[in-house]
């Protein structure tokens, strides 16, 4: 999927990490600061902001929007605070981490309902390409790309942990009644904190 090039990768990342950084060091840090010095990305497409520690690459926060419903420039700014500040499962990234924090961005592509369970209809997932969106009521689960890559799973393990992500039992990605979509991504990322921003293929 190339939606953005390189240059316009880098800004991305750039204005998330500044998004945490101002944020970090002031609790008045006012988000139109960095989404006015986007000059572009009025488009919308989902948008998720990763950060891992380096070098372990470990997860240290991952939100975002899997649907476009504000311009990438807005939700860019919103899914860099919420991961590093609102992710459920950590505690809030303090300014003394900034410097050991890799930042990553993901552009999403539309989803794409997966109509078909069936052996053959799986096989139109392709692991490294498509992430899932598990949807089940008010339950819902999403992967990304690389998470299938980073566990070393299959199709079936990634749905699987895709509705591990949903609060939902192993396995009920099968039920009739549960919506399932896939979705590509582009990805720029930090190869080291505040360093330079490559595209992952």
């Amino acid at each position: 999927m190339k939606i953005y090039t390189l240059e316009q990768g880098k800004e991305l990342v750039k204005a998330a990490r500044s998004t945490i950084e101002l944020a970090a060091r002031s609790p008045r840090f006012k988000r139109e600061l960095v989404r006015s010095s986007l000059k572009s990305f009025d488009e919308k497409y989902g948008v998720f902001v990763t950060l891992k520690h380096y070098p372990t690459e470990t997860l240290r926060g991952c939100i975002g929007f899997p649907k476009p419903v504000e311009s990438v420039r807005m939700e860019l700014v919103d899914a860099a605070f919420a991961a590093a500040f609102e992710d459920p499962r950590f505690v809030p990234v303090s300014h003394k981490e900034l410097d050991e924090l890799i930042v990553e961005v993901s552009i999403l592509s539309e989803p794409i309902a997966v109509k078909s369970r069936s052996p053959a209809g799986l096989r139109r997932l392709k692991i490294g390409r498509d992430g899932v969106i598990i949807e089940y009521g008010l339950y819902s689960g999403l992967l990304l790309p690389e998470v299938a890559v980073e566990q070393k799973w299959d199709r079936e393990q990634l749905l699987d942990g895709a509705c591990e992500k949903a609060g939902l039992p192993t396995g009920y990605w099968k039920q009739p009644n549960v919506k399932l979509y896939k979705f590509e991504t582009q990805v720029f990322t930090e190869e080291t904190p505040s360093g330079n921003v490559v595209e992952l293929k």
